[in-house]
């Protein structure tokens, strides 16, 4: 609590503050850029630091941030519950893909390098409210998150690692969809990702679904909505083709919330949007629902 009270260091008592046209306050000219972000939604000019204790969910309009893997790991499980699985599986370049820039081995490397990540997803063994449970999350900064042979593979081990332990599953998708550099061999994933969890339904563990900004194309299309619930949090955009083609492909304007996931749940395509801080409480009492 005191860090969210906390005033940023440049503005302590005796140093001359600037403020905006509405009387906040604004950064100072020479202030460190990582100290200072702006919402992409409202403009608001925001503290890190404030940010972060929020979850990274803005205070004046709830805009919700996107979040590494790491970090939704962090905000959902448990202390020091979490084990990673998995991470000895790496992608390859099947189809020898080579775009008009550079070879798809070339950009996995590069991407790797980048985010710290070996692929989109990651998975292991944790708690929620001290309830066990198997997390899955996807990461937006690989690759837009896209689902190769690969992640769909680790999907397949989260769910059956879940049967093993006998422990819900818990999915975080942030995805573009089917990772094209891979052919078909990334839209089988929708098959067998759809596949075990049949398995996991038959051995009567729930999956709990939770989709974030954005989640399109395949990864909607079979496994994120194949749960027994679905969640979303707030402003998330969800579909499978954007709005842009579907567009061009009707020849109809679509409506302005479209593809939301309010747009969704009006229409009943998903089961609830939760804010972020409300998440971890109410997946750990669906998990406690479904195990008695």
């Amino acid at each position: 609590m005191r860090d969210i009270l906390r005033r940023p260091r440049y503005f302590s008592i005796g140093q001359d503050k600037r403020q905006d046209d509405r009387g906040q306050e604004k950064p100072p000219r020479d202030a460190p850029e990582d100290i200072w972000t702006k919402c992409l939604k409202c403009n608001e000019v925001l503290y890190v630091r404030e940010l972060e204790n929020n979850l990274k969910v803005c205070q004046k309009c709830g805009y919700h941030f996107r979040l590494s893997s790491n970090e939704r790991i962090t905000y959902l499980a448990d202390p020091d519950t979490f084990s990673r699985e998995g991470e000895g599986i790496l992608p390859v370049d099947p189809i020898g893909f080579v775009s008009l820039e550079q070879k798809y081995a070339t950009k996995l490397e590069e991407t790797q390098a980048k985010t710290g990540l070996t692929e989109a997803a990651i998975y292991g063994m944790g708690r929620i409210e001290n309830s066990p449970a198997v997390f899955f999350v996807t990461d937006f900064r690989f690759l837009g998150g896209s689902m190769g042979s690969v992640y769909g593979e680790l999907l397949v081990r989260a769910a059956q690692l879940a049967m093993k332990k006998k422990a819900g599953l818990i999915t975080v998708s942030a995805s573009g969809g089917a990772r094209m550099q891979e052919g078909i061999f990334s839209l089988m994933q929708m098959a067998k990702t759809s596949a075990v969890l049949a398995d996991l339904a038959e051995a009567r563990l729930p999956h709990i679904s939770l989709l974030t900004d954005p989640c399109m194309g395949g990864v909607t299309a079979s496994y994120a909505s194949s749960a027994d619930v679905v969640i979303a949090e707030p402003g998330a955009l969800i579909g499978f083709a954007g709005p842009r083609v579907i567009e061009q492909t009707i020849k109809q304007k679509l409506p302005p919330d479209f593809q939301t996931a309010e747009f969704l749940l009006k229409h009943g395509m998903i089961d609830m949007v939760m804010p972020r801080r409300e998440l971890r409480l109410v997946i750990s009492k669906l998990l406690r629902l479904y195990n008695n």
